[in-house]
């Protein structure tokens, strides 16, 4: 019987990783302190992204140093790789779960991995399917652990790599700068079929079918040359937050401003923290406050965010020890650049001996990206929304040796191919029986609004 061609090409891709891998030495972690050579930390660190971008693979994550409940990501960046997770059909957990095993358990490896998941992975958890359009072409999950391996502190940073060049490679790398073309982005659906269709998942929640769905829409258009490094770092001036991430896997892009947890693992410790609830921020002081205090105070904000809260506190009881399931903050405020948000923390202990893809499984997608039953609700976006999520609200992040891990939601975030010069970027919100359809569409476009900023067409986007 012939080999499929899928099960052949991930065969060579298999066996192309072995011969990766298996040039590593074994490294030591190293040290520098800044200034080095003249450089300080934000001068190397601009040298470092342009440099992982020459490239195939490089992830880098920030905090941008917000003070937040079990702090933000690690300032990591992850540059090329030894051996990748690519997609195939139904069985992506599964081969995660191998990979990340594989990599924890060889010497060859560092023990980290770097990467993202696509909501379309929910295929694999329940019966549902994607079959609306899928205009960025995205994987729905893709790995990597890196040949190089940086981590940021304030004034320092260690390193693990087998090329004992890697600083003065970095340091005689170019930094030229590129113009970014883009297109006007242009809507997935209109004002009026996005309003109208609030209206009938208002419906859905009056007829008892669901009591709150995330609807989101996308916006897309082509982009001819682009530099993903100025594309982060601009993106990250306008919106600093704290799960920001730059992704590049191959030919494809994800450039993140992201304000939210997923889920994170910390010893024995597991923490989620969805968002529910936004007020966009105002230049003036009073007016600021005022906004901060009406979303604190909205009753409908404060039942999205209780809704959801129930759903979280049922994804992780599934991997909990017995009892161990807290919520340690309901309905907190964070202040962003951009927006204010509603926040709450979840959080458990874990059971002995539990893999650490089967606790994220256990919890994905995130319930603030779906709503409540989840389920019902994902039939629901596949049969209103008009285009594939794809990447968009997945989770990008990173595990390590110790079983730990951290992954952020993928809002605020801009994806691009590479290869088709298409990009795309969604936004969204809660809706339930309490939505008025015209400020949902609103709360949609403060939270695009540093994505249309970055891409330089706040004024020209057309919304019919």
């Amino acid at each position: 019987m012939s080999k499929s061609p899928q099960t052949e090409q991930n065969r060579l891709r298999a066996f192309f990783n072995h011969l990766l891998s298996s040039t590593l030495q074994h490294t030591v972690m190293q040290e520098i302190s800044f200034p080095y050579k003249g450089y300080s930390k934000q001068d190397f660190l601009e040298k470092a992204l342009h440099w992982a971008n020459s490239r195939s693979h490089l992830a880098y994550f920030n905090s941008n140093n917000i003070d937040y409940p079990y702090d933000g990501f690690k300032e990591i960046l992850a540059i090329d790789t030894l051996k990748t997770l690519y997609p195939e059909t139904g069985v992506n957990f599964n081969n995660l779960e191998k990979f990340h095993n594989e990599v924890t358990n060889d010497s060859n490896f560092n023990n980290w991995i770097f990467g993202f998941l696509g909501y379309d992975l929910k295929n694999e958890l329940d019966k549902l399917k994607s079959d609306n359009s899928d205009y960025v072409d995205f994987p729905d999950i893709h790995f990597f652990t890196p040949r190089h391996l940086l981590f940021f502190q304030k004034n320092a940073l260690t390193y693990q790599s087998s090329d004992n060049h890697l600083i003065d490679k970095i340091l005689n790398s170019d930094t030229q700068k590129q113009e970014n073309h883009f297109s006007i982005p242009a809507p997935s659906v209109s004002k009026s079929e996005y309003l109208n269709k609030v209206e009938k998942l208002r419906q859905h929640i009056e007829e008892g079918d669901c009591y709150e769905v995330n609807y989101c829409q996308e916006f897309h258009g082509q982009i001819e040359e682009f530099n993903p490094v100025e594309l982060y770092s601009s993106l990250n001036n306008i919106s600093p937050n704290p799960f920001s991430a730059l992704l590049k896997l191959d030919e494809h892009f994800v450039i993140s401003a992201s304000p939210e947890r997923f889920i994170k693992k910390s010893g024995k410790s597991v923490i989620s923290q969805p968002i529910k609830g936004t007020r966009p921020r105002s230049e003036y002081p009073n007016e600021d406050i005022r906004l901060k205090t009406e979303l604190r105070n909205d009753p409908k904000e404060l039942a999205e965010n209780m809704m959801i809260v129930d759903l979280v506190r049922n994804d992780l009881s599934r991997t909990a020890e017995t009892g161990t399931v807290q919520v340690e903050e309901i309905f907190g405020i964070y202040s962003f650049r951009q927006v204010h948000q509603m926040i709450s923390t979840i959080t458990s202990q874990v059971q002995a001996n539990t893999n650490p893809v089967e606790i994220i499984k256990n919890a994905f997608p995130m319930g603030s990206m779906t709503g409540a039953p989840k389920v019902k609700v994902m039939q629901l976006i596949e049969q209103y929304e008009t285009t594939k999520r794809a990447g968009f609200s997945g989770a990008a992040g990173y595990m390590n040796g110790h079983s730990e891990f951290d992954f952020n939601v993928l809002i605020r975030s801009l994806f691009i191919n590479r290869k088709t010069k298409r990009y795309s970027f969604q936004v969204g919100g809660a809706i339930t029986y309490d939505s008025v359809p015209e400020k949902e569409y609103e709360e949609c476009m403060t939270k695009a609004k540093a994505l249309f900023e970055l891409l330089g067409k706040e004024q020209q986007v057309t919304l019919p």
